[in-house]
């Protein structure tokens, strides 16, 4: 028995209420007394009871030595939370344990009406619990003021890390008193949780309860091999057998999800869906519905791994599996919760047993691997379930009605009755494939032990672009039968032989149409595959051509003589020596007129638009020897068009190039080859070279 003095009266009273004799290790080191007024990192195994620990942790800031609260103008404590209904199962778990204190409980999370949170705000809360991006926003619009906090609380930091919420934990934290207490609880420690508690926690405590680095001794691991095609089977199979009042099945995506809602929900099961896509109205009323009992199984995404909390879930079922072994380890979590017991079953198809090794031996688990359960193990369970169903029991009122029954139809008639209606509210079990062994423990079938089999012919072949793999589900489709009931499959040129199962072949009969143009027929006995061998001749006795005469021996044969000695063929005359042709420069790119520049003609001018006059063409604009171009050095060096200098012109000589921007003034700094100064800036500005009419 735990000693309940530790306790503030109002919550040991609602304890004792709900039926709590003992506490968890986690609940035990929270109410320890070195742990009184300070801040603490707690790590603890998912299922621990971490809600009940911290709302027992936080009690001496928020009653402060009294059995009643008074109204609070501001919150006295935070709670943050990674996700809504996390957020909303941790207000529900401090309703009930603050109601003898007469605390008020509000809630800021996303999704929900934040005008009805804000008066829920306005009229006084002494508890907060929320989500950090709806409690920032609250903060930033002014509406949640914490200048009064005296204790925050972090609920699965790591997962609130790992979704990036960390500048929203930051501004949270910083909006509040530096002299608050601050408790962070964490199923793991990794890196970043640690350098958040040092920047946001004052000399904290570490604790590390017991049972944290082993799994849950309560949960029940299994692993069921599965053929890819049996997936859903095993899926229903598995609820079917264990009937657990509440179960939730986990897929990796939403598109899974809805699928497989939509495939149980014709089968008859009750279920709801969990995902991100579904707003927070459907969302609350999907767990609502499991926790009223209107729905027993819940298909969800990762969204629903972490600290959901239901009554009676007693199965969980990988669907899909995770990702990693953290993932693994908080889905499982959602059962074998408060020392019940639970278990975890992971559906592995054949593709991705490897897979599932690594998962469990990442999380230090070991799981029983076997087969799913068959359709007859789901019977069985079945017929346990009703001799022990309560309706068998005896009652008062209706026995008169029941000694009716029997004398109208007798006791035969009126117990298949009850059997029929027993089952027709559930969905038969699922044949699968036996699959007993992991995939690296079977054996590949040899060949030629198919067994017992009838051969049919196709009228399809290589001529019409036949294969294997695309005959082999339009053969299963056309006889309704699956790939192991067909064996080997030959295609020849024109043809193609199937080989199909004794047991299948009457669902073919003697033939059918498989397609438009192909045609299957029944054959007597097996077809011979053996290419008939072709007569061939002895190499030595083949006859020759007569003008050659027989073939000699290779050894007999000359030796042929090197190229240079063979001799030219008679019928072609010797190919005389290539001559070269003699050399010819190439035509000068220069007008003959060779005269000198200044003693040329010049060309008469003519515009771009006009052609010169006559027929003559257009001739080329001569190109100049390097020897023109020299310039004398006293020739004043001509101007272009249109160009203007900016200033005086000393008359100094200039390098080439050179462009003087403002003048050459008289102890102006020499410039470079190439250098341009810029224009002044009135030369820049437009409004200096517009007058207005005006002042003109």
């Amino acid at each position: 028995m735990t000693d309940m003095t530790q306790i503030a009266a109002p919550l040991a009273a609602a304890l004792d209420a709900k039926g709590y004799s003992t506490l968890t290790a986690v609940q035990e080191a929270v109410i320890a007394p070195e742990l009184a007024g300070r801040d603490a990192l707690v790590s603890a195994q998912t299922g621990s009871g971490k809600t009940v620990a911290f709302g027992l942790a936080i009690a001496p800031e928020i009653l402060n030595g009294a059995d009643r609260l008074l109204f609070a103008d501001v919150p006295l404590a935070l709670a943050i939370a990674p996700t809504r209904e996390l957020a909303l199962q941790v207000a529900r778990e401090l309703e009930w344990l603050y109601a003898e204190a007469g605390a008020v409980i509000a809630t800021c999370v996303g999704g929900m009406d934040y005008r009805t949170e804000k008066r829920a705000l306005d009229r006084g809360a002494h508890i907060v619990v929320g989500t950090p991006g709806r409690l920032r926003d609250h903060i930033e619009r002014g509406s949640l003021d914490l200048s009064g906090l005296r204790a925050a609380v972090l609920d699965e930091a790591d997962e609130m890390l790992d979704l990036g919420f960390r500048d929203d934990l930051e501004f949270i934290l910083e909006a509040a008193p530096e002299d608050r207490r601050t408790l962070m609880f964490s199923a793991t420690v990794p890196r970043e949780i640690a350098a958040l508690a040092e920047d946001f926690q004052n000399d904290a405590l570490r604790i590390q309860t017991a049972g944290e680095q082993k799994q849950h001794s309560d949960i029940e691991y299994r692993a069921f091999s599965v053929a890819s095609r049996d997936k859903e089977n095993a899926i229903f199979n598995t609820l079917r057998f264990y009937e657990s009042q509440t179960a939730i099945v986990f897929c990796k995506t939403r598109a899974n999800v809805n699928n497989l809602m939509a495939r149980m929900g014709n089968r008859g099961f009750q279920v709801v869906a969990l995902s991100g896509e579904l707003s927070q109205q459907e969302r609350t009323h999907a767990l609502q519905s499991l926790r009223d009992g209107r729905a027993r199984v819940c298909i969800a995404t990762d969204v629903a791994a972490r600290g959901i909390d239901l009554p009676g879930l007693e199965l969980v079922i990988h669907a899909d599996l995770p990702s990693n072994s953290e993932t693994l380890l908080h889905r499982s979590g959602r059962t074998g919760r408060a020392g019940a017991k639970g278990v975890s079953a992971l559906i592995v198809p054949q593709a991705e047993f490897r897979k599932a090794q690594r998962l469990l031996q990442g999380a230090k688990l070991v799981a029983e691997w076997g087969a799913p359960p068959s359709a007859e193990e789901v019977q069985a369970k079945d017929d346990e379930r009703i001799l022990t169903h309560p309706a068998l029991v005896p009652a008062g009122d209706d026995t008169p009605l029941a000694q009716t029954l029997i004398e109208s139809f007798g006791a035969e008639t009126v117990a298949a009755a009850f059997v029929r209606l027993w089952r027709e509210g559930r969905s038969a079990p699922e044949v699968l494939t036996d699959v007993s062994a992991p995939p690296a423990a079977r054996e590949p079938r040899p060949k030629g032990e198919f067994g017992e089999s009838v051969w049919y012919s196709l009228t399809v072949g290589h001529t019409g672009r036949a294969e294997a793999r695309w005959l082999l589900p339009k053969l299963c489709e056309a006889g309704g039968i699956t790939k192991n009931d067909i064996g080997a499959i030959r295609i020849q040129q024109d043809r193609s032989f199937v080989q199909i199962a004794k047991a299948a072949a009457p669902r073919f009969g003697d033939g059918l149409t498989v397609e438009d143009g192909i045609d299957m027929a029944r054959m007597e006995g097996e077809p011979s595959f053996e290419r008939p061998e072709r007569p061939r001749t002895p190499r030595g006795e083949r006859p020759f051509r007569e003008d050659r005469g027989p073939r000699p021996e290779r050894s007999e044969r000359p030796a042929r003589p090197p190229r240079a000695d063979r001799p030219a063929r008679e019928d072609r005359p010797a190919r005389p020596p290539r001559e070269k042709a003699p050399y010819q420069p190439k035509p000068s790119r220069f007008v003959e007129d060779e005269a000198p520049r200044a003693e040329r003609a010049p060309r008469a001018p003519y515009r771009r638009d006009e052609a010169p006059a006559g027929d003559a063409p257009r001739t080329k604009k001569p190109r100049w020897s390097p020897e023109d171009r020299v310039q004398r050095e006293d020739a004043p060096r001509p101007r272009s068009a249109g160009f203007k200098t900016h200033g005086k012109d000393d008359g100094k000589p200039r390098s080439a190039g050179f462009k003087s921007h403002g003048g050459g003034k008289p102890g102006a700094k020499p410039r470079a080859a190439g250098f341009k100064t810029h224009a002044p800036k009135d030369a820049r500005d437009t409004s200096k070279r517009f007058t207005p009419p005006s002042k003109k």
